[in-house]
């Protein structure tokens, strides 16, 4: 029987970087991949001579060439794990843009720009953002448990208009808030900054150039990932993880086991849990995303922006629709129109919305693409302001729904975000098992990253 001073599930962003910086200290380090393909919620693929990234619209928290500050998380990543920040090849958006129905807020990755877009469409509550700025300008401590605090009720302390809270929340909701329509403040901060502070980027050639530096440098420090080779129980003896059963029925045996499957779907592996029991920690939040390929650039059918948030009246919802998907909102994004130094050899857009995970599982395969296609048909109605009617420009389509999130990544209902309820700690009840990644609350590659690191960092090195 094999036996390893810590097993990871999961070999996404939190799972590569906890296990790279485990190895790196000569920890016996293995990841246990279910799919054969690495990188979990953010990972790559190949659909009829056309390529895609799964879920990267943009790497948060970038860093500006030349930057004197403070030390930001991308910089503490890659001093963590021993990589140079220029590795990971970042390019910056050209701007992004919040649109609602009577108002637009442009930004970039200068919070200058927005807080100018403020004063200008709403100078009464330029000082209220002034004083919300301070408030984010420190990230919450990594691992410190805090109790939820409602930014909702929070922002009241800042900005008393409805219509600019609802445009400042919106995208952050959008990156990463489990919680139907509200966001607990901790988590508010860190995507405030992560968002608006530093900005997007996106690596040369995809996120598959972040996965094969992370795999690369894996490698360099002599840590084990298994794909096709996942775990299937946890077996819990004396409040511990004494074995773990993977689905080829191997049994190994680790001091430390680190989850970045989810709480609640790491929690339905113990031995001694009842599943059925777990079912009101699940995340209820899934989504709908199709990509267009198309024949010439955005900025041809008229879009600049890298990122659009729109949201077709004044008033936003963040909850799970009652339709197969809600129209009234969505994210559009143009990777092409970051600031490359070489353009896309393929020109994609992007549009997500949110969707009901219920009315999408279970239907028959016919009437599950007959919906599918006709929401890809409204999809395309729905951000007709911005690019036109670009259906003669698309030359493929593909997509997911959160029966695809489930299928490749494992995560009930197709919830990206997890549970409404973070494990901030990254604790469970075992002494030996700990989380990192979505539901420990932290989104995103960056977040992710920093997630596998600190968990590792925290209970892993005395393994």
């Amino acid at each position: 029987m094999t036996h390893y001073d810590v097993a990871i599930i999961g070999a996404g962003m939190s799972g590569l970087a906890a296990a790279i910086r485990l190895a790196h200290f000569g920890k016996k380090v293995c990841i246990f991949e279910r799919h054969y393909v690495w990188g979990g919620l953010n990972s790559f693929y190949k659909q009829k001579g056309h390529h895609f990234d799964v879920g990267l619209h943009a790497v948060t928290n970038y860093v500006k060439p030349n930057y004197k500050g403070p030390r930001i998380p991308l910089q503490l990543i890659a001093r963590q794990l021993r990589i140079p920040v220029d590795a990971f090849a970042l390019r910056p958006q050209s701007y992004s843009q919040t649109v609602f129905e009577s108002a637009t807020l442009t930004w970039d990755n200068d919070i200058g720009r927005l807080r100018e877009q403020v004063k200008e469409k709403f100078p009464d509550q330029i000082d209220g953002f002034v004083r919300l700025e301070e408030a984010c300008a420190s990230y919450p401590a990594a691992l410190e448990e805090r109790p939820f605090v409602s930014t909702r009720q929070k922002m009241n302390d800042f900005i008393t208009d409805p219509l600019l809270v609802d445009m400042l929340m919106c995208p952050l909701l959008y990156y990463g808030s489990a919680v139907e329509g509200d966001v607990d403040f901790g988590q508010f901060i860190t995507l405030f900054n992560s968002i608006y502070r530093e900005g997007f980027g996106r690596p040369d050639k995809g996120v598959k150039h972040i996965l094969n530096l992370l795999l690369a440098r894996l490698k360099e420090v002599e840590g084990e990932m298994r794909p096709r080779c996942g775990v299937r129980e946890l077996s819990v003896k004396d409040g511990r993880v004494s074995e773990i059963i993977l689905d080829n029925d191997e049994v190994v045996t680790a001091d430390v086991v680190i989850s970045s499957a989810g709480w609640v779907e790491t929690e339905r592996l113990r031995s001694d849990k009842d599943s059925f029991a777990l079912e009101a920690k699940e995340g209820q939040l899934g989504f709908v995303e199709n990509i267009f390929v198309l024949d010439r650039s955005p900025k041809d059918l008229g879009l600049d922006a890298t990122i659009t948030f729109f949201n077709h009246s004044d008033r936003f919802q963040w909850k799970s629709p009652d339709p197969f998907v809600d129209l009234t909102s969505g994210v559009l994004c143009a990777p092409d129109n970051y600031q490359w130094e070489e353009a896309p050899r393929e020109h994609q857009l992007r549009v997500t919305h949110l969707a009901n995970w219920s009315k999408w599982f279970g239907l028959p395969a016919d009437q599950y693409y007959s919906i599918k296609d006709d929401f890809i048909a409204r999809s395309r109605q729905s951000v007709k302001q911005f690019v036109g009617d670009f259906e003669d420009c698309i030359n493929y389509i593909d997509g997911f729904s959160p029966t695809t999130v489930t299928r490749f990544t494992g995560h009930i209902n197709g919830a990206i975000y997890g549970s409404p309820e973070k494990q901030v700690t990254g604790k469970t009840e075992l002494d030996n098992l700990f989380l990192c990644g979505t539901d420990q609350g932290m989104l995103g590659i960056v977040g992710a990253m920093v997630s596998g690191v600190t968990v590792a960092n925290a209970y892993g090195m005395n393994s």
